[in-house]
């Protein structure tokens, strides 16, 4: 924190937002780091051809890590272009070999390799991210499985549920994220070594047939994959896979961060995120327990799902076989978009483990509501025994919403009427206005939903 400079701007993700990791990931430094791995690669296969001696790869590795930024800048002041600067200034600390840096490449070469590789990594950060928060979910529903609570839907009381299950759903949205992840690694290729306009003429013409080993054994030697055709670029469309990757861990999150809101507000008041001891809720109001955390994610998740558009953008309009109008806005949504991930995983994480759950408040809530909830066991069990089900729906529906007027228990009602003694005795009548047991299968579910997610993040 001490060397970021605070008085010209900064990005929210240079110091508040997402982790050390993540940044360190996205740095400048590493950027170019990564640039010269590939020189390197590039440099160590073209040394296997004869196309580069001994002595010279051995300079240019000696001075891999040299990274001078303040020298790089400087040059790039004149020349406009940063991959040329950074060329500039390694070759002029290899003195033996950096003439042959950069032999038969175009700037794409290096870039999109490189941009790829940054890319793997931050998805296996994002990958461990997710999985640690699976984790805890997976502690939350085992602990609730079978805590019976109310389900709301419109946001109005509905019928009972369990807490356990309510977790299920977050843990299934984000065990489909789990496995688009996997997808998308899996489509994640770079560029390859294929010159100007994809054809590889220009390693065609130093090497004839064996350009093609040159490109395998580079992307070996990084660990890579490259797409079998190409332009300048590698597809842009997998930049927008990438997003859309993480704009759907947005939307996983965002739904259950804006869940978060709902309950700790006073009309429910059934949970509470973590709350420091000295933490300030309002400058105002000192009483104030704001959900600040998912507050957060939801502020930031709007604003990430919007960068899938500009890589949507970027791969639509990349005309012919490349037009530069992508190359300023990957770099903003390439790593905020990753930032932006990590932090709101991150803070799901803390959300999940340091909740407060409040069950005299959610038992409260089930006793307010949950009667009427047992209407529909009632209904359900008069119609088995050879009632009219339209009939008894609207009878229940004038009791509901004489119950509502009056203050008075709805299962007084049920219990007193006529019609609905026809069809059910007084166990059946006691068994059906039993809410606390008309949760179907969300326990079932909930301890399935486990086994899943143990499966899924071994």
């Amino acid at each position: 924190m001490s060397e970021i400079n605070f008085n010209i701007y900064q990005s929210p993700f240079s110091w508040r937002y997402g982790s050390a990791q993540m940044r360190e990931l996205f740095s400048e430094i590493n950027r170019r780091k990564t640039w010269r791995k590939v020189w390197v690669a590039l440099a160590k296969s073209q040394n296997k051809l004869g196309l580069i001696s001994k002595e010279e790869l051995e300079d240019i590795v000696k001075h891999q890590d040299e990274i001078d930024i303040e020298t790089a800048h400087k040059i790039e002041e004149e020349l406009k272009h940063d991959l040329m600067a950074e060329l500039k200034t390694f070759a002029s600390q290899a003195k033996v070999g950096g003439g042959k840096i950069h032999f038969g490449a175009t700037s794409q070469d290096i870039e999109d390799n490189a941009d790829t590789l940054l890319m793997s990594g931050a998805l296996g950060i994002i990958e461990k991210d997710l999985k640690s928060l699976l984790k805890e979910l997976s502690k939350r529903i085992e602990e609730n499985k079978d805590l019976v609570c109310m389900a709301y839907t419109h946001l109005q009381p509905a019928e009972p549920t369990t807490l356990g299950y309510r977790f299920s759903f977050y843990t299934q949205d984000l065990l489909t994220d789990l496995e688009l992840l996997h997808f998308v690694k899996a489509q994640l290729k770079g560029k390859g070594l294929k010159g100007a306009v994809g054809n590889s003429a220009s390693y065609f013409a130093l090497l004839g047939e064996k350009s093609e080993s040159l490109e395998k054994e580079v992307l070996t030697d990084l660990g890579i994959e490259a797409f079998d055709v190409t332009t300048q670029v590698y597809p842009r469309k997998l930049d927008f896979l990438v997003l859309s990757l993480l704009s759907s861990i947005a939307g996983s999150l965002y739904k259950f961060a804006f869940d978060i809101r709902i309950l700790q507000s006073a009309g429910f008041g059934e949970i509470q995120e973590p709350f420091g001891e000295k933490q300030v809720g309002s400058s105002a109001m000192p009483f104030k327990r704001n959900p600040i955390l998912s507050e957060r994610i939801c502020s930031i998740a709007r604003h990430l799902v919007n960068l899938s558009r500009t890589a949507w953008d970027n791969a639509a309009h990349s005309l012919l076989e490349r037009t530069l109008d992508d190359s300023a806005a990957r770099r903003i949504i390439l790593p905020e978009s990753f930032l932006a991930t990590d932090e709101i995983l991150n803070q799901s994480i803390k959300i999940v483990s340091g909740m407060n759950i409040n069950k005299d408040q959610i038992k409260n809530n089930l006793e307010k509501y949950g009667p009427f909830a047992s209407s529909e066991a009632v209904m359900m069990q008069a119609v088995k025994n050879g009632a009219d089900r339209q009939m008894v729906h609207e009878l229940i529906r004038n009791y509901a919403m004489d119950s509502y007027a009056s203050n008075t228990p709805l299962s007084d009602l049920l219990e007193k009427d006529e019609v609905i003694k026809k069809y059910l005795n007084q166990q059946e009548i006691k068994e059906a206005l039993d809410y606390s047991k008309h949760i179907g299968l969300a326990s079932k579910k909930s301890a399935q939903m486990i086994d899943k997610i143990k499966k899924a993040v071994v």
